[in-house]
């Protein structure tokens, strides 16, 4: 992943590479499930297990780095790291090694299935993720932290002062050392002074890694630098400190022997090569029509040039400098100290000119040639008239939004001062970074590192505030913005730091009445994956084998809310034949309601198909029970993590999945029951295969065109209801401020509705995504996303919501609005991957102004994490059940609340209604009788929850309807929805609402049963309802 500054025993040690790290974004690598950590490894190296990388506090192995898009492994990046003379190695994203003698910056031990991208180089190796590492060690003793020694022979370390001390850097324009030296490699703090030595310099600085500068004395006018400025270790040995951006670990010659050394040297902005006439010169023979410019200063205002070939070329020419700047369609290329290569489209940061002797220092790979010096650059362009930008300042005006610039900021120790931090090597500027803070619903941004590290930077007041920062002198930020060089982008641990000033981005409401939590059931007898309430009014369970306490549970349970307080006559015991774990299941719009669940764990599971008719009524047991026979009906292909969902022609569609426990994708659908008797149509879609393992559960949705909307892993399309051909492919979804890859579907599991749809049904239907998590780390995403999918150029609304949150719950209310509720700040769905449970309730209200729709509701004392559910009762509270983290912390969740929404605790008197008709065709009218204890009928709703069943965050059939309705008196009449489109056939909640408060819910059905499901499956281990 993109590196941060990293802590190395106390040290700031940033690579050698200077002008951008060794990788910065990142296309989602090939997931291969069937890799390893490898055993047989070089040497005595071993593996020491998965751990986070790029905490607040920076990377977790700070050493040499390089990146292989194609080739890397274990072994080559062991390799590399023990030729570092490290001892330890990392691998990360697939295709990055890091390396260090410690862990550092808090790194954690994460689980092993964090790491899960193949190597580049070895799809059967794993190679960290992103945000995680392979680690491994080769069992040696770790050296003594990195320093810079008091003593080199008879040169004595100066200390760390921005002048007269170990560290310096450029004083206004003048470089405290200006002789740069050509220092073979291994490059050492040894090599540095002895080369000044030589050279006849009593003063020797070694900066940014492998830079050598000498003089005959100091600049003057300077000031002390903190010691860990001097921050990078040396590039040819691992156990000192050279120096770092723009600083020098600086020594002094005190013995009696140096040799007479040369007076002076080098011109405006320090630097150059001192004395005698020059050797080199410059190169004539180039690619038309580029030229030789001149020789002009660098840093005496940070690079006149941003973009710099990586690593440093030994055997660099000027020819092959060019080459590798047309490659990039750069138009200006220059050679800076014999081996460095740097391209772009014009000069920055005030270049100005010095006298050609200046440039002065052979390139590494041709002697003759000049290849600029310390601070030199020799400048070559296709054209004689090079555009010079002026010295950057801080961008002040032509900001979009209602940002406001604030100063300098220093970075927090430690952590990040603003904590979502973006690298952007190419395009970082003021305008880009604040355009993406303010994307994402942000309040404070900066820019950080310039042209180094390239940081955007995105957060709240808070974060900046609960840091404890304080501002720096603003001539600290002193590094141009590689997208916008005549503007400031902060500098080494310097933020130019930018605040929203305008209106808030989003309002959080958090009203009087909240609501509350309620224990309603202290000792349950499952721990349910799904929940569905049935058109009985009760609540069937299902649960995966061996979850529960229970030794004899039997994993289906169906509750009796009217008999919760006498345990034993509350719960009554059902029976599947195999396993549910990670199944779906949908209502039927059969006579009898049927509760379809399909797919399982593994086995005959994977393509089981189970159907159950809810009988009994409140206080009165049923009979039926769970009705299963894989020898006479299955799935057509093995699922585990399917979606269910009702089509407009009544028939189901089954989607995604896997053939069994983390075992291979299963990327198509097919249709129960299959249309094509017992011949296979299935579809294959290549786009749940592409994007597996992220896409399971998607979330399908019917449109009122009869299209099919449907969301997976980060992407959306339109189906063709017929063909199941795409129609239409929707924007990716956002996902968070400094992560495109965080995706909304298990296992980074969000939550999905659709927006209420109100008669006359003319306004493009709305979907409604909230929360998530991204791969590796699994830094959950905190907002929602919604989009109108046939709306016209169709784009995606983002809103923040009050914190992260992965494995969320959204149950669907009778007003209109939705409850969000369970899952963690922290993690991905699965067993043991998620942690800090998200306790908070949020109701999200449609209806209101976009980001203003959130309120902050109750807090509950129970974790519900992974594998819980929130559904709507009858009563209108909501039932919140399970949780199965197995995380060693959290318990198999066997308590069950209810949460009691503010129109259930402001005091007022639910309403109540009769009807006589509940099966009603489209389009139709049914009268009903209301009492209304508060209002009238000119302040009365109708509403139509559609029939639910809620697992892993897939509310599976939801839809809320505000039909059209005519009242005369206390006797209103109700029209059904016009087709299948606006409401797939299937069983509703029908509730009236007297102001704001909802009554009891009466079960209506609409459309009837189309595909004439209640004569299926005609076998004799089944019983059917009939349409």
């Amino acid at each position: 992943m993109a590196q941060s500054p990293r802590v190395l025993a106390g040290v700031l040690a940033l690579s050698v590479i200077h002008s951008s790290f060794a990788s910065t974004s990142h296309i989602l690598s090939p997931y291969n499930r069937r890799q390893s950590v490898p055993t047989v490894l070089p040497g005595n190296w071993t593996s020491k297990g998965c751990y986070t990388d790029n905490q607040p506090g920076g990377r977790s192995l700070t050493g040499a780095a390089f990146t292989n898009t194609t080739g890397m492994t274990v072994e080559t990046c062991i390799n590399f790291c023990q030729n570092s003379d490290f001892i330890l190695a990392g691998v990360e994203y697939g295709q990055e090694c890091y390396c260090d003698n410690f862990l550092e910056n808090n790194a954690a031990t994460a689980p092993l299935s964090d790491c899960n991208i193949a190597c580049t180089g070895n799809a059967a190796e794993t190679c960290g993720a992103g945000n995680r590492l392979n680690v491994f060690t080769s069992g040696k003793a770790p050296p003594p932290p990195p320093t810079i020694p008091a003593k080199i022979g008879n040169w004595t370390s100066l200390g760390c002062y921005r002048q007269f001390s170990r560290c310096y850097d450029n004083v206004n324009g003048v470089r405290s050392l200006p002789n740069g030296l050509a220092v073979a490699a291994p490059f050492s703090l040894e090599g540095c002074t002895s080369a000044c030595f030589d050279a006849g310099y009593p003063f020797s600085g070694s900066e940014y890694a492998d830079e050598c500068y000498c003089g005959t004395s100091i600049a003057s006018g300077a000031a002390q630098t903190p010691t860990t400025d001097c921050n990078m270790l040396c590039a040819g040995n691992s156990h000192e400190l050279c120096g770092g951006p723009n600083r020098f670990s600086l020594y002094n010659y005190t013995g009696s022997d140096r040799p007479t050394g040369p007076v002076g040297g080098g011109g405006n902005g320090g630097g150059g090569g001192g004395g005698g006439p020059s050797t080199v010169f410059p190169v004539t023979d180039l690619p038309k029509p580029w030229s030789y410019i001149g020789c002009f200063v660098d840093n005496a205002h940070g690079r006149i040039l941003a973009n710099q070939l990586q690593p440093d070329d030994p055997k660099l020419t000027m020819e092959s400098c060019v080459q590798y700047c047309i490659s990039q369609s750069f138009t200006v290329a220059a050679a800076e100290y014999s081996t460095q290569c740097f391209c772009g489209t014009e000069l920055i940061a005030g270049a100005t000119s010095a006298p050609d002797s200046d440039c002065n220092m052979g390139c590494g790979g041709n002697s003759t040639e000049a290849c600029g010096a310390g601070n030199r650059m020799s400048v070559y362009s296709t054209s004689k008239n090079v555009t010079i930008l002026p010295v950057p300042i801080p961008q002040n005006s032509s900001i979009p939004g209602s940002w406001s610039y604030q100063g300098c900021l220093m970075e927090a120790v430690g952590k990040r001062a603003i904590p979502w931090q973006n690298i952007f090597p190419t395009n970082n500027s003021a305008t880009t970074c604040l355009s993406q803070c303010a994307a994402f619903g942000y309040t404070v941004g900066g820019m950080e590192y310039g042209a180094l590290i390239v940081s955007v930077d995105c957060g709240d007041l808070s974060d900046v505030e609960a840091a404890g920062v304080e501002f720096a002198p603003e001539a600290d930020c002193n590094l141009p913005c590689p997208g916008d060089p005549i503007h400031l982008c902060g500098a080494g641990n310097r933020i130019q730091y930018y605040k929203w000033t305008g209106a808030p981005p989003y309002v959080w409401n958090t009203p009087t009445n909240i609501g509350r939590y309620e224990l309603i059931v202290h000792l349950s007898v499952v721990v349910p994956l799904i929940a569905t309430v049935g058109v009985n009014g009760k609540v069937t369970f299902l649960e995966k084998e061996g979850t529960s306490e229970f030794d004899n549970s039997t994993g289906a349970y169906e509750l009796d809310l009217s008999l919760v307080d006498d345990f034993d006559k509350a719960w009554r015991t059902m029976h599947v034949k195999s396993d549910v774990f990670c199944s779906g299941s949908v209502i039927l719009p059969d006579k009898g309601g049927r509760i379809l669940n399909v797919g399982g764990w593994s086995l005959d599971s994977t393509k089981g198909v189970r159907l159950y008719t809810p009988d009994g009524s409140a206080g009165v047991n049923g009979t039926n029970d769970w009705e299963e026979n894989f020898q006479e009906l299955a799935l057509q292909r093995q699922r585990w993590y399917p979606t269910a969902a009702v089509l407009g022609n009544g028939s189901v569609l089954v989607i995604g999945g896997e053939t069994g426990s983390n075992a291979s994708p299963q990327p198509n659908l097919e249709i129960v029951p299959n249309p094509g008797g017992k011949a296979d149509t299935v579809i294959d879609l290549d786009w749940l295969a592409r994007t597996d393992p992220w896409n399971l559960y998607p979330f399908v949705f019917v449109l009122p065109s009869g299209r099919i909307f449907i969301i997976y892993y980060n992407e959306a399309r339109i189906l063709d209801q017929h063909t199941f051909d795409t129609v239409l492919e929707l924007p990716n979804l956002p996902a968070s401020v400094n992560n495109f890859l965080g995706g909304r579907t298990y296992p980074l599991e969000g939550a999905a509705v659709m927006f209420p749809q109100h008669a006359p049904y003319t306004e493009p239907v709305r979907i409604l995504t909230c929360g998530g998590s991204a791969p590796g780390a699994g830094i959950a995403l905190d907002n929602c996303v919604s989009i109108a999918p046939e709306a016209p150029n169709a784009t995606w609304t983002l809103e923040r919501m009050p914190s992260q949150r992965v494995m969320p719950c959204m149950a669907p209310l009778p007003d209109g609005t939705f409850m969000i509720m369970n899952g963690a700040h922290q993690g991905v769905a699965g067993f043991g991957l998620a942690t800090n449970p998200n306790l908070g309730a949020l109701l999200y209200d449609p209806s209101k102004p976009v980001n203003q729709r959130i309120s902050i509701l109750g807090t509950t004392i129970v974790a519900r994490l992974y594998h819980s559910e929130a559904i709507l009762l009858p009563d209108a509270r909501v039932l919140v059940s399970g949780s199965d983290p197995q995380d060693g912390k959290n318990p198999e969740e066997m308590r069950i609340e209810a949460y009691y929404p503010p129109y259930l605790t402001d005091g007022r008197t639910q309403p109540n209604f009769t009807i006589a008709t509940t099966d009603w065709a489209y389009g139709s009218s049914h009268p009903i009788v209301v009492h209304l204890p508060q209002g009238t009928t000119s302040t009365m709703k109708v509403s139509l929850v559609a029939a639910v069943s809620s697992t892993h965050g897939n509310a599976m059939g939801a839809r809320t309807i505000f039909p059209a309705f005519t009242c005369s008196g206390n006797t209103c009449t109700i029209t059904a929805p016009p087709n299948a489109f606006v409401s797939p056939p299937g069983w509703h909640q029908l509730f009236i609402l007297d102001g704001p408060t909802p009554s009891h819910s009466v079960w209506v059905r609409i459309g009837g049963d189309p595909a004439k499901l209640g004569n299926w499956p005609n076998l004799p281990d089944f019983v059917v309802p009939g349409v």
